[in-house]
């Protein structure tokens, strides 16, 4: 009898230690480490789906953006090309000031003309001065004429924090930009221009018989990136944007003011490592697609779907899906009639008791007010619904 009950202790002592072990591993495998400190001056990692900062630190603070400024440049070319105002096979002539430039160069000759696809790719690839401020003056006349449209573009883009007075990044008090809007320039480049986006994974450039190499060694160094940019002056640092793809899940990473080339491309390797690896992309919801439906009253139809504008994406620790837990609010009686796209309600996400998303609620379609006969019948009925509760 004894050592049955010996036994049975055993036996308890050994699942509750297994317990505690499973549990022990379960927990280690869903701790998330703080983000690394970078050796730099700012930096944000954020997820181009979500648009959620991973990562961050001094992400509002004005900052030089240096040739990091160019991303703005191309964005802005790459609007003229969409709207049809260039193309690509436009011949643009040199001017003297282009050729001027200082700094980094494509090494366009003064007078002769080049088309606009070559010197969009120099500004890309080669980080030129002299074609930047070639195109600047193609597209808008003057480069004081160009910055000005860089800052209307900015102003849309939500970019708050950042002022342009020239196309190049070349050093001026009033030439500044922060972080996050770095990030939100390198996130509307990629989605509004794929096109041209593509250019920037491109390693080498050769023009006029001289080649140069891509001055972002992270595209040699990482397979999963494909972009951004660079840049440099003495008093910015070494900056450096970057983005890559793994898993469907695509990251965007700034790193400005940083004390060497090597260093900016170390800092920034250590903010893609850590966002890929302890953080998930999830697209909860589509966009126009049912989410739920609410009753209509005194309308052509009793019913209503609602939905999204835009495709919801959430990024959260890894292993933490299951712990979401949505949830939508709308007013209990909402009469027609019923605009298409109309906010009827809110769509809440928590995480952990923690609100991480929230979208307005909007109607999928519109319902036109009923008839005489349908308004009064509904009318008597939520008259009673009012007395009865």
């Amino acid at each position: 009898m004894t050592s049955k009950i010996l036994n049975h202790r055993i036996i308890t002592s050994l699942l509750f230690t297994s317990c505690l072990f499973i549990s022990a591993i379960t927990q280690a495998a869903n701790t998330i480490p703080t983000a690394p400190k970078l050796a730099a001056k700012g930096y944000v990692l954020l997820d181009f789906n979500s648009g959620q900062i991973i990562a961050e630190n001094k992400s509002d603070q004005r900052m030089e953006p240096a040739s990091l400024t160019k991303m703005m440049s191309t964005y802005v070319i790459s609007h003229e090309l969409k709207a049809g105002n260039i193309s690509l096979q436009d011949k643009v002539t040199i001017s003297k000031k282009a050729w001027r430039m200082p700094g980094s160069r494509m090494f366009v000759e003064v007078g002769k003309q080049v088309d606009v696809e070559s010197l969009l790719k120099g500004i890309i690839i080669q980080s030129g001065n002299d074609a930047t401020v070639a195109m600047s003056e193609f597209v808008a006349g003057s480069e004081d004429a160009f910055a000005s449209l860089m800052n209307n573009y900015a102003q849309q883009l939500g970019m708050l924090g950042t002022h342009f007075v020239n196309s190049t990044g070349l050093p001026d008090k009033e030439h500044y930009t922060t972080p996050r809007d770095m990030a939100i320039l390198g996130s509307a480049l990629i989605r509004d221009f794929p096109e041209h986006y593509k250019w920037y994974a491109i390693k080498k450039y050769t023009f006029n018989n001289i080649t140069q190499y891509n001055r972002n060694k992270l595209l040699w160094r990482d397979k999963s990136v494909d972009g951004i940019k660079t840049g440099h002056t003495e008093s910015a640092g070494f900056c450096l944007v970057s983005s890559g793809i793994r898993d469907d899940m695509r990251l965007v990473s700034v790193v400005l003011g940083t004390k060497s080339d090597s260093a900016r491309v170390e800092e920034s390797q250590k903010l893609l490592s850590y966002g890929f690896r302890f953080f998930r992309s999830h697209k909860l919801y589509d966009a126009n697609t049912e989410i739920s439906t609410t009753d209509i009253w005194k309308g052509t139809k009793d019913s209503l779907s609602l939905g999204l504008l835009k495709e919801l994406y959430v990024t959260i620790p890894r292993g933490q899906y299951k712990k979401l837990k949505p949830s939508i609010n709308f007013e209990s009686i909402i009469e027609a009639p019923i605009n298409k796209h109309q906010v009827l309600g809110n769509l809440t996400v928590k995480l952990n008791d923690k609100i991480i998303a929230e979208r307005k609620l909007v109607a999928l379609h519109e319902i036109e007010q009923g008839n005489w006969w349908k308004r009064l019948v509904d009318w008597f009925v939520l008259l009673i619904k009012g007395w009865f509760g």
